[in-house]
């Protein structure tokens, strides 16, 4: 795997996408940008849009919700509740946009934090969709743009605060 690339894969006629990239950060700290407040809001989302938080309670059985902003003033808004949040180890959630017409689009997502060798991290990030429409409908989204810029956002979050 190389190192700063997020690799993303899934089959097709499939319900799922996984997600995986190497960090050059410790698990702890890697775990600690998923929830705190104050990390989370530098680096989820495209560059493009700046973020605010109107719920955020990463623990098991906690909600959040977050609302993206482009520079037109547009508000895209995203929910979820955490199902289990094991420290530093693995967070498991829901996931839904607020935008879609249709309601009940809700992904299960499980993020899996793997320690590696010389202080890294591997991410491992694995969505469950309730269709392959779903699925599918998703990665023409451009969410694997987006996707990548998040995690290059992280990784410069990462090497300013370790």
């Amino acid at each position: 795997m190389i190192e700063n690339e997020a690799i993303l894969t899934y089959e097709p006629g499939g319900q799922q996408i996984c997600m995986t990239r190497v960090f050059n950060a410790p698990r702890e700290l890697v775990f600690k940008a998923f929830t705190d407040a104050a990390l989370i809001v530098e680096w989820l989302g495209p560059r493009t849009l700046t973020m605010k938080l109107d719920t955020f309670e990463p623990r098991s059985g906690g909600n959040w919700r977050y609302i993206h902003l482009d520079s037109q003033g547009n508000e895209y808004a995203f929910r979820g509740v955490y199902h289990e949040v094991t420290a530093p180890e693995r967070i498991i959630q829901t996931f839904e946009f607020e935008g879609l017409p249709e309601k009940g689009h809700v992904i299960l997502e499980t993020a899996k934090f793997e320690e590696l060798e010389g202080g890294k991290t591997k991410l491992v990030m694995e969505s469950v969709f309730q269709s392959v429409a779903d699925r599918d409908g998703m990665l023409h989204s451009g969410m694997e743009q987006g996707m990548q810029d998040s995690y290059e956002r992280l990784a410069e979050l990462l090497d300013r605060i370790k």
